[in-house]
């Protein structure tokens, strides 16, 4: 057998991203358009799936169907060649930090810290979810199939679910600390990846999809959502305030402010990560709980939110009046839509055992968030970005607080900054329960 007869060409229809992303930008072109209709299908359609739900699965279909897609591999002259598509780091490296600027240059700091300890409250529980429902997980997918879970040294399965842990909690980070110190088998580290970007999607796409059903379950909870509405209220009373008919020179100065601060924070990350590396060897090494803080993207987003709560002290916040949050909200639904790019919907074929541990750990998760938010009365806006800044860490966080409202962004970037600094550390106690596990039911 030939080599390109074992290499398999994969490449999508569209493969060049200027393409894409006119593909991208006519969905969501098309996907406002139908959600302006009033009375008819459209109205009855958006009242069931949310415009920002459909954002993300419309890219998700056409990378599911091969239309599209980030990665791919073609032969060339009976040689493989590796592809990625850009617009994801694009979109998240340049789009992202300047949305959370646009949407927090207003910010009432004072409003968002009344909103007190449940938002703390429920990224912990999140996270105890995630500690603990990888080992029951394990325990029960092993206790019915104990194939699935099986393994060795270095191909135990613990090993490799040790960095979904790292993922959920923190981000990409964590999740390289997580391989670095198990050691998984790298041939099989894709397999525990593409569990990481279906599960984790699939529980993107339930919270977007209970977002506007976010009063009826507020009401089911008995939430008290006063502290979040008085946050939105004291937003868009000042929106109304500062508000005018936009002119070219509002638009660029805007736009050449928050750029210029995108580019200064991304200079501060490049730099600070790096001399932290330099400086730190924990830092540097990729095994120490510490490692996070080397993170260029961890340092892009903090500095980036610091510069929008920075300006928000300034005339900069007058801003608001010609639509900063909503220039904000356009560069938050692409991030979207490059996000739903990373989903095939038919991965969980390929891997059945696997993606059912993944969706049992995720629902461990979600059902300790639900019974904590019940017990202490929490609002949905709570659990949903809770369980956000754990699972998506800084890139959804935000896509998840702004669709309740563009003011509360902030608060998913917060706690996923919080998931950063946790990550580690509480990835390393579930990977050791997920060892305990493994020896408990014979499999390594």
């Amino acid at each position: 057998m030939t080599q390109t007869e074992i290499i398999k060409d994969t490449s999508p229809v569209f493969t060049n991203d200027i393409i894409v992303f006119g593909l991208l930008m006519g969905l969501l072109g098309l996907i406002f358009y139908t959600s302006s209709l009033k009375g008819g299908f459209w109205e009855k359609f958006y009242k069931i799936v949310p415009a920002l739900l459909l954002a993300y699965v419309l890219p998700a279909v056409l990378a599911s169907t091969n239309i599209i897609a980030t990665d791919w591999v073609s032969i060339e002259n009976g040689q493989k060649v590796v592809h990625q598509s850009q617009l994801y780091y694009i979109a998240s490296r340049i789009l992202l930090p300047a949305s959370l600027i646009l949407m927090t240059l207003s910010i009432d700091l004072k409003a968002v810290f009344n909103l007190g300890p449940k938002a703390l409250i429920m990224f912990f529980t999140g996270t105890l979810g995630i500690v603990i429902g990888g080992p029951v997980a394990l325990m029960i997918v092993g206790s019915i199939s104990p194939d699935t879970v099986a393994g060795t040294g270095h191909d135990a399965l613990w090993r490799g679910l040790s960095t979904l842990a790292g993922s959920w909690i923190g981000g990409g980070a964590n999740q390289a600390a997580m391989l670095e110190i198990f050691e998984y088998n790298i041939k099989k580290y894709g397999a525990t990846v593409l569990v990481d970007i279906f599960v984790a999607n699939l529980w993107m796409a339930v919270l977007l999809f209970g977002i506007p059903r976010a009063k009826k379950i507020d009401k089911w909870l008995k939430a008290d959502t006063s502290a979040i509405e008085t946050l939105k209220e004291k937003v868009t009373a000042f929106a109304k305030k500062v508000e005018r008919m936009p002119t070219l020179t509002d638009y660029m100065v805007l736009l050449g402010i928050v750029f210029f601060a995108v580019a200064f924070s991304f200079w501060g990350a490049d730099n600070i990560s790096q001399w932290l590396k330099e400086h730190i060897p924990a830092v540097a090494d990729k095994r120490s709980f510490v490692s996070s803080f080397g993170s260029q993207f961890f340092w892009l987003i903090s500095l980036a939110t610091l510069s929008g709560i920075a300006f928000s002290f300034t005339k900069i916040k007058n801003y608001e009046g010609v639509g900063a949050s909503k220039i904000g909200s356009v560069f938050i639904y692409i991030l979207v839509a490059t996000i739903g790019m990373k989903m095939d919907l038919f991965e969980i074929l390929k891997n059945p055992g696997l993606i059912f541990i993944g969706i049992i750990w995720m629902t461990i998760h979600a059902l300790l968030l639900i019974a904590v938010a019940k017990i202490i009365k929490a609002p949905y806006f709570f659990l949903a970005v809770g369980s956000q800044a754990n699972v998506g860490g800084a890139a959804s966080a935000p896509v998840v607080a702004s669709a309740f409202h563009p003011s509360l962004a902030s608060v998913g970037v917060m706690l996923a900054v919080v998931g950063y600094a946790v990550g580690t550390v509480a990835a390393l106690g579930c990977a050791f329960l997920m060892e305990w596990v493994s020896k408990l039911i014979g499999v390594i």
